[in-house]
């Protein structure tokens, strides 16, 4: 396989004979890695949608990081190869990673309403939890696809966690999953919310408690304040 080239500023890919990314548009762009999508071209295959994250302009200090959340996306994504609702791994490289492209939605452009689309999500996760991978990021409603069939999917595995064991800490961070699903379903579906999941939305964990009140103010301050950086731009109310 060979490397990743960028031409006219957007990045190309050479895979081997005959195979390569074509890029398109560029969905975005930060400190971390430029996310393209593009069209995979392969010898005797039809052309496939893709999504590349490509790291290789981004910013010496930035970069260790940038390698160990494609490592963690690139490993959540084998694990859960095959499995509907979650983008399959197509490539990657030395600076880059190249994932299928998903079509659909984000969350908050086109928020559900029918609790029917919340049960499937939970369906996901329930699959993706039994692979041994938590998704770590569900807050952030664009990690939420609802697909042109009107299905869930989820994008976004750069914080994912593949565990070997179901132990304590994975049955934590399942539950935070869970959780987070249903605090969009309270900001969209709310006349839906059973009991039990109004009782989980009431009590989150203790990890999730001192994140939210230790780390979390310190990361906005850095993001915010010192980098003019957000991860919440695109994102929908919270009550």
């Amino acid at each position: 396989m060979r490397g990743l080239a960028l031409q006219d500023g957007r990045a190309q890919i050479e895979l081997g004979p005959g195979a390569r990314f074509r890029p398109e548009r560029q969905l975005k762009r930060d400190l971390f890695s430029r996310i393209v999508q593009g069209v995979l071209e392969r010898p005797d295959l039809p052309p496939e949608a893709g999504v590349l994250r490509d790291w290789r302009d981004s910013p010496r200090w930035t970069r260790p990081l940038s390698v160990l959340l494609a490592r963690r996306e690139a490993a959540a994504l084998r694990r859960l190869s095959g499995l509907d609702g979650t983008p399959e791994l197509l490539a990657c490289g030395r600076g880059w990673l190249l994932r299928q492209y998903l079509a659909g939605r984000p969350l908050h452009e086109a928020p559900p309403l029918d609790p029917a689309w919340y049960a499937a999500a939970r369906r996901l996760l329930v699959r993706v939890h039994r692979a041994g991978v938590t998704h770590n990021d569900l807050a952030k409603e664009p990690n939420w696809l609802v697909a042109e069939d009107g299905s869930p999917a989820l994008l976004d595995f750069q914080l994912a966690r593949v565990s070997p064991r179901r132990g304590r800490l994975f049955l934590t961070l399942a539950r935070e999953d869970l959780r987070h699903l249903l605090k969009h379903k309270r900001s969209y579906a709310a006349a839906h919310l059973r009991p039990r999941e109004r009782a989980l939305l009431s009590s989150p964990s203790c990890p999730a408690r001192l994140q939210r009140a230790l780390i979390k103010p310190i990361y906005n301050t850095i993001t915010r304040r010192v980098l003019r950086w957000s991860d919440r731009e695109g994102q929908g109310p919270r009550p």
